[in-house]
């Protein structure tokens, strides 16, 4: 009888620490490269075909629904934020340790995107209704003020946590198609938005990946996207922005005789000061992130 209690009791721990543990199965960091496919070369643009589970899609989407407030745009000289008709949808912010799900999938973001979680911001959840639309604009910043932590926004990768029927589309304006994949999308499925450019279609599950910077640090302006708007159906989608640096401690601004990286010095030694100036050194308005290892103040 203690034998047969025993054995029911090591069944029970085991099915409760399926429950602790169960996410972390099924949010595994591992990438297959298999689902990843080329949309653009410029801007460097790829989506992953279910990166999200439908697990974790409903949860993002129900961590944000009471917490929706109005989205904003950074000015381009104050780097505030304000109300915009450029952005018409609500979104909220979701912390990094939020929760195990959250947690695990900031795992994945990374592996994907080989970049450190501490260069992340936290995820961003949005809702775009009938009619709501984002117009062309850059994920990279041109003030001072929101460079200053983490530099620029290198990588974003949007997540759509639902499918819409028609519309919702992520369009780019000036990006050019690779020959191989044109014709991918017929044109009765995308909105006459998403027929100005490479677009990428709404489905639940999937997540867009692009650079907003060339290999260089410059900003890439083939990256202008927009979102186009939602004509029939409710678009969710979750966004992560990742800097150049560390977006969890505040950088540095302005003209100060400073090193921004650990490895300032060797590639200053390196010749990078004048191999690539506008990282190292910077100007008045952007300043480099090497500016005292390059001698330039």
């Amino acid at each position: 009888m203690i034998k047969v209690w025993f054995l029911l009791l090591l069944v029970l721990i085991s099915q409760t620490d399926e429950v602790h543990s169960s996410y972390a199965g099924s949010a595994s960091s591992i990438i297959n490269p298999s689902k990843v496919k080329q949309i653009s070369w410029i801007p460097r643009a790829f989506v992953y075909q279910g990166f999200l589970t439908d697990l974790e899609c409903d949860h993002l989407i129900s961590l944000a629904k009471s917490e929706l407030k109005r989205s904003a745009v950074a000015d381009n000289l104050s780097g505030d934020s304000k109300l915009s008709d450029v952005r018409t949808s609500s979104g909220m912010f979701i912390s990094k340790n939020k929760d195990p799900i959250v947690a695990g999938i900031e795992d994945k973001i990374s592996s994907w995107t080989f970049l450190p979680k501490e260069n992340g911001e936290d995820i961003q959840v949005l809702r775009y209704e009938h009619g709501q639309k984002y117009d062309p604009h850059y994920d990279y910043f041109t003030d001072k003020v929101n460079i200053a932590q983490g530099g620029h926004r290198f990588v974003t990768v949007l997540m759509y946590l639902t499918n819409v029927t028609k519309g919702g589309e992520t369009m780019f304006p000036v990006a050019k198609e690779p020959p191989r994949r044109r014709g991918s999308e017929t044109s009765s499925d995308l909105s006459e938005c998403a027929k100005k450019g490479i677009a990428v279609k709404p489905r639940r599950g999937d997540a867009l990946l692009f650079f907003s910077l060339h290999t260089n640090a410059t900003p890439d302006t083939s990256s202008l996207h927009a979102g186009c708007p939602v004509i029939e159906g409710e678009k969710w989608s979750a966004t992560k922005w990742i800097h150049v640096d560390s977006f969890d401690k505040n950088v540095g601004a302005g003209g100060g005789c400073s090193d921004q990286h650990e490895s300032c010095e060797r590639w200053a030694s390196l010749g990078e000061c004048t191999n690539n100036p506008v990282y190292m050194v910077g100007s008045s308005d952007l300043p480099g992130y090497c500016r005292k290892s390059c001698k330039a103040c």
